[in-house]
């Protein structure tokens, strides 16, 4: 089991690090430091203000809040920083890098715990190869919620409420979309609940109790300091133009998309988010167990009926990683019955999230 771990990690620590070397090469030849890209690009400012200076340091325009942002990985910034000479742009990649690593082992361990080894080395990999992967690469938040998502769900599969309920918690004060782990603990905890008609240990009860604590508690924490307990983190969000409104911002922008066309960023955004429906369809067809289907469809709510930024939505399915189920098992058997055409596949989406990252970092020139 540890043996096939380590390949997994490392197939994936490969993948990205093979993905790090295009961007460096595409960030020299236009004249751009590639550290100071994965570290300090986009929201990563953010998140590395509030780590050197707490929350209320106001780094933007209009309005805007820093209260948008979670806290565990600014102090998970904050933290390394206090115990090493690392400055902040390169703590927050040392986190987000490590994070990403124990991230690949969770789902590792999740994809093999239920189809076998094979599959759970090639989820590994095609996380590691999707379009947008560079931002595992990044000082972002998604490898942290995937690395607390990967694990909770494990722990679920496995009976380990309170470590279910617990990594529940932490992915929740990760980012906005983290209480889908604790809609996943809590949908399965219910099911074993009604299973075994009420008779269930203390553990599973506690874990539930702690699942949505992070989530909801970080929210009340915002509520308090902006005076509206139950509304005030919603209007913070509202300022950013987040808000959940059942998909009618996105659909009007799609609308003037077709209409109008734009960067290949918009269309691409388009795709990946239709790939994730068809994904999740797949991933039903399934019959997974209960708690994969719930995070995933929680997330994929999240970006079907957000509003906001309209090309950040492949992002935020970056740690939906069930949805790869499906392909993964159709690469392993491809693999066995003509492995050729699973490597020139496998090439091909390397090619694929290569090229596209490093676009997306040097060139795209669009919100991530």
């Amino acid at each position: 089991m540890l043996r096939a771990s380590g390949v997994a990690v490392g197939l994936f620590l490969g993948a990205r690090l093979a993905g790090a070397a295009v961007l460096a090469l595409l960030a020299e030849a236009a004249g751009r430091p590639v550290l100071a890209l994965l570290g300090r690009s986009w929201d990563s400012v953010w998140y590395l203000g509030i780590a050197a200076h707490g929350y209320g340091h106001a780094l933007g325009r209009h309005g805007y809040s820093d209260l948008a942002f979670f806290p565990l990985y600014p102090a998970l910034v904050r933290a390394v920083s206090e115990v090493s000479t690392l400055g902040g742009g390169a703590a927050g990649l040392l986190v987000s890098w490590s994070a990403a690593l124990v991230a690949a082992a969770g789902l590792y361990a999740v994809g093999a715990l239920l189809y076998g080894r094979p599959v759970g080395i090639a989820l590994v990999l095609l996380w590691g190869l999707l379009p947008h992967s560079v931002v595992l690469s990044m000082a972002y938040t998604e490898p942290v919620l995937a690395a607390c998502a990967a694990w909770s769900l494990y722990a679920v599969l496995t009976g380990r409420w309170l470590w279910a309920g617990s990594l529940a918690a932490l992915a929740g004060l990760a980012r906005p979309n983290g209480f889908a782990v604790a809609a996943a603990v809590l949908a399965a905890a219910a099911c074993e609940v009604w299973r075994r008609r009420g008779r269930v240990s203390h553990r599973l009860w506690t874990g539930a109790a702690l699942a949505p604590l992070g989530w909801t508690a970080f929210l009340l924490w915002v509520g308090r300091r902006r005076g509206d307990l139950l509304g005030g983190y919603f209007a913070v969000q509202a300022r950013w133009g987040s808000r959940f409104d059942l998909g009618r911002g996105s659909l009007r922008f799609v609308h003037a998309l077709l209409l109008h066309g734009g960067r290949v960023v918009f269309p691409m955004a388009l795709l990946l988010v239709a790939v994730g429906v068809v994904l999740f369809v797949l991933l039903a067809l399934d019959r997974p167990p209960l708690p994969l289907l719930v995070y995933s469809g929680v997330l994929l709510l999240v970006v079907l009926g957000g509003s906001g930024i309209f090309e950040s939505k492949p992002r935020f399915l970056l740690p939906a990683f069930p949805l790869l189920l499906p392909p993964a098992r159709a690469l392993v058997r491809t693999a066995k019955a003509r492995p050729w055409h699973a490597a020139v596949l496998v090439a091909s989406l390397a090619g694929l999230s290569y090229l596209y990252g490093a676009y997306l970092l040097v060139l795209g020139n669009a919100p991530l």
